[in-house]
């Protein structure tokens, strides 16, 4: 079995959000630096975002930040919270021989969790890089990276991956 890191919503209008306790673009240079180390290892990169459903036209910032997706990377649009409730992504990472999914990305306590949750649920060891993700609000980032994601999995920093 082998580990992907899995990013989400790595979007200008989401980075662009007051998300505490880290800027999006502390947490975009974070994502750029752990996937290249991933692409590195031969490892699986994940590139998630999201799309609004039932829209005639995505908000402008909706498609992925400048240099985030690289050849080999597998990228999945979402129309949900998490990343697995409207996509293929369990099939995909299924394929790839995955069974580790180490979580990054924006907004901790919605897209990250949400992902989290249901990565467990489907069986998937689940790991958390803390200072590559931020909330809407320090206080909820800090909660679930203390509280909340050690009940799924193990919370670890960038520098631990490089």
């Amino acid at each position: 079995m082998t580990t992907a890191l899995v990013l989400i919503d790595l979007m200008p209008r989401i980075i662009a959000l007051p998300v505490a306790p880290y800027s999006g673009d502390e947490v975009l240079k974070r994502c750029l630096e752990l996937a290249d180390a991933f692409r590195a290892q031969g490892r699986p990169v994940v590139q998630v975002r999201v799309e609004r459903p039932n829209v005639a036209e995505q908000p402008p910032g909706s498609d992925f930040a400048p240099g985030v997706v690289r050849g080999g990377d597998v990228v999945v649009v979402k129309r949900s919270i998490g990343a697995f409730a409207t996509t293929d992504l369990d099939a995909r990472l299924r394929e790839l021989g995955v069974g580790t999914v180490v979580l990054g990305g924006l907004v901790t306590t919605m897209g990250v969790e949400s992902t989290a949750r249901a990565a467990s649920d489907l069986g998937y060891e689940v790991e958390f890089v803390a200072d590559a993700m931020s909330g809407l609000a320090a206080d909820e980032h800090d909660f679930a990276v203390t509280r909340t994601f050690p009940r799924f999995g193990r919370v670890t920093a960038t520098r631990d991956y490089l």
